[in-house]
């Protein structure tokens, strides 16, 4: 993500050889863990630097403290999100827009899913943390990709594509959120999954019109 990290949370320095961006994994994954087990409040470099199997001395190589750790995972979290929306919108493109809204509520959803006691350790991450540049710099990717694949629909034409495509990401975006923050079996989750489905359908469905119908109004007109 090109936007740059407050300066208190930056990290020290950058991996550059594989066995350095090695050690950086193992030391977001044992990160990872350690949110799992025992929450943010619970943990230290110390108990991130043990799990990760590395000397205190090489983590306060690379972040300062636990602040900026939380914020470089929930940094790498995000752009791999952002590349899945990414590269689902572009492989939509052309298609109708019930495709496209099948399609990216369902790939913001498994990729939020597919470890779903990581996305509820991360949002409990960053209650105390700036991470307004995080969410500024995945909205920017995530609103580019999909306003693009809207405007390529094959069967509906926007007026306002810009608002329609924000009241979308909004839409689909808080309602997986309160997903996570919610208590939900198996069953309520998957009826949530299909009617955010149906209720974005429906709502696209209502501020879209046909191309046909706007090559016919432009012609009425001329």
């Amino acid at each position: 993500m090109p936007q740059e990290p407050p300066s208190h949370l930056s990290a020290r320095k950058k991996p550059r050889q594989a066995r350095a961006r090695a050690t950086v994994d193992f030391i977001f994954e044992a990160t990872i863990q350690v949110l799992v087990a025992d929450g943010p409040n619970q943990l230290t470099t110390t108990r991130v630097a043990e799990r990760a199997g590395v000397s205190v001395g090489t983590m306060y190589q690379y972040f300062p403290h636990k602040q900026a750790l939380f914020y470089a995972v929930n940094e790498r979290y995000l752009d791999a999100l952002g590349d899945k929306v990414e590269r689902a919108c572009r492989e939509m493109h052309g298609a109708s827009a019930e495709q496209m809204i099948n399609t990216l509520v369902t790939t913001y959803w498994n990729a939020k899913m597919e470890r779903p006691e990581v996305t509820r350790a991360l949002y409990k991450s960053v209650v105390e943390l700036d991470n307004q540049p995080l969410i500024t710099a995945f909205s920017r990717r995530v609103d580019t990709a999909s306003a693009a694949m809207f405007a390529s629909a094959s069967d509906a034409d926007f007026e306002d594509l810009s608002t329609v495509n924000l009241t979308l990401l909004t839409t689909i975006f808080g309602t997986i959120r309160n997903v996570f923050e919610r208590d939900l079996s198996a069953a309520e989750v998957n009826a949530v999954h299909r009617q955010l489905i149906l209720m974005c359908n429906t709502y696209l469905m209502a501020v879209s019109k046909s191309p046909t119908s706007s090559a016919l109004n432009a012609h009425d007109t001329s």
